[in-house]
C-alpha cells in the first residue's frame, strides 16, 4: 500500500477509541440484559466486532501490526440476507447437543427431583434414562441445564443459536407442529455457534484470542 493510501495516526487512534466505546456499550448491554436472548446484547456484540475489525485493519495498514483478536465472519456459513431491513418480529432458534456420559448421575438427579415433588410414582424417574431426561428437562429451564450439565451426567456437544427476522409475529400455535420447518437461512440476522472443532483449530503455542459470544460465534 502506498504512503498516500495509508491511514493516518489520527485515524488509527480514532478507531481505537471506537473500540473502547463499543466495549463500554457491550458491557452495559450485558449488565442490563433481560435474558440470554436479549437482542440488545447481540446488537452491541456486532457493533464491537465491527469496531474491532476496523481497528485491526487500520493498525495493520499504518503500523504493520495486528491485534490478538480474530473477528468471526458468517460469510462461509450463511447465504446473503434477504429479510426485512427493519424486522417487526424475530424468531430465536436454539439447538444444543449433549452426550449422556454418566447415566447413573442422571438417574440419581431425576430421582431427587421426583422425591421432592412427591409424585404418584417417584421410582419411575430413575427407571430409565428416557424417563430421567423427561423429568429433568421438565423441571429445569434449558439454560439451567446448559450451565449445570455436568451435575446431570451430561457432556456438551455442538450448539447453535440463530436470530431470524420475520415480517410479523406468528399467530399463537401457528408453528407448534413443525417449529423449525420455517427456518430460512436467508433471514438469519446473526448466528452464534459453539463446537470443539474451533478449539481443535487453535495452536496450543499460539496466544491468539478469538472474540466469541457464549461460545464460538459465527455470524
Amino acid at each position: 500500500m502506498s504512503d498516500a493510501a495509508q491511514p493516518t495516526a489520527a485515524e488509527v487512534r480514532a478507531a481505537a477509541e471506537a473500540v473502547k466505546a463499543a466495549l463500554d456499550r457491550h458491557l452495559a448491554a450485558v449488565e442490563r440484559r433481560s435474558g440470554e436472548d436479549d437482542p440488545a446484547v447481540y446488537e452491541a456484540f456486532n457493533e464491537l466486532a465491527v469496531a474491532a475489525e476496523e481497528y485491526d485493519e487500520l493498525l495493520y495498514d499504518r503500523y504493520d501490526e495486528v491485534t490478538p483478536f480474530e473477528i468471526p465472519s458468517g460469510d462461509d456459513s450463511l447465504p446473503p440476507y434477504t429479510g426485512p431491513e427493519e424486522p417487526n418480529a424475530l424468531s430465536v432458534l436454539i439447538r444444543r447437543d449433549y452426550a449422556v456420559v454418566e447415566p447413573q448421575r442422571l438417574l440419581a438427579q431425576a430421582g431427587r427431583v421426583a422425591d421432592l415433588e412427591a409424585g404418584p410414582d417417584p421410582d419411575s424417574a430413575g427407571s430409565s434414562v428416557h424417563a430421567a431426561l423427561g423429568v429433568l428437562f421438565g423441571e429445569f429451564e434449558p439454560d439451567e441445564i446448559a450451565s449445570r450439565h455436568k451435575e446431570f451426567g451430561l457432556e456438551e456437544g455442538d450448539s447453535t443459536l440463530w436470530v431470524a427476522a420475520a415480517d410479523e409475529p406468528a399467530e399463537p400455535g401457528e408453528w407448534l407442529e413443525a417449529p423449525f420447518d420455517q427456518a430460512d437461512p436467508q433471514r438469519v440476522v446473526c448466528r452464534f455457534d459453539v463446537s470443539s472443532v474451533f478449539d481443535d483449530d487453535l495452536d496450543p503455542d499460539d496466544d491468539t484470542v478469538t472474540t466469541e459470544p457464549l461460545e464460538d460465534a459465527d455470524h
